[in-house]
């Protein structure tokens, strides 16, 4: 047999906890400084920073290769590799190989400035709250 007493107890008991752990989490001085906004938008994007974290890592890397990595279909992969040139974060170069066209991107100068200051803002941002 459920003792629905015992239950409300603990319910309450929980919500109680909950509550005071809110509060204690909205008495730190450190949570009135998050300020999420300070990420730059064009890597917050689960897809682009797989993709920055991996080019930062290597030379080059081709459009296979990242695909691969980032486990994106060609068309959701191509949007964000667009994204990021048009912000000059990364660069792509395109030929063909034994007639068939290979793209490579390589991140720019911009991007790993970008890249490091993104990593630097989230790991202040953890370290502060």
């Amino acid at each position: 047999m459920i003792d629905h007493k015992s239950m409300n107890d603990h319910k309450s008991m929980n919500d109680h906890k909950s509550m005071s752990d809110h509060k204690s989490m909205s008495d730190h001085k450190s949570m009135s400084d998050f300020d999420y906004q300070q990420l730059d938008e064009v890597i917050h994007s689960r897809i682009r920073l797989a993709i920055m974290a991996i080019l930062i890592s290597v030379d080059e890397a081709e459009f296979t290769f990242l695909r691969e990595k980032v486990g994106a279909t060609d068309g959701n992969l191509s949007i964000h590799l667009k994204k990021l040139e048009e912000a000059g974060y990364i660069a792509a170069a395109k030929q063909f190989v034994a007639k068939k066209p290979v793209s490579t991107y390589k991140l720019s100068n911009k991007g790993r400035k970008a890249f490091e200051a993104y990593v630097d803002r989230l790991e202040a941002m953890v370290k502060r709250s």
